[in-house]
């Protein structure tokens, strides 16, 4: 029963899946936190792309 339990503790599959998920954990709430910081000055620059990009009636 112990070489079993000592057998599981050692047992790495699955890890690389659980690092890659908190990679991509932490690019998600980098990319969050840059949109939120920036979130101003690209809808400023949107409505002035959108202002030009509208035909003029």
């Amino acid at each position: 029963m112990k070489a079993k339990l000592m057998g599981l503790l050692r047992d790495e599959t699955g890890q690389a899946m659980t690092e890659y998920g908190l990679i991509i954990a932490l690019v998600a709430i980098g990319v969050i936190v840059a949109l939120t910081a920036m979130g101003g000055q690209l809808s400023t620059l949107f409505d002035t792309i959108k202002t030009k990009l509208t035909p003029a009636t």
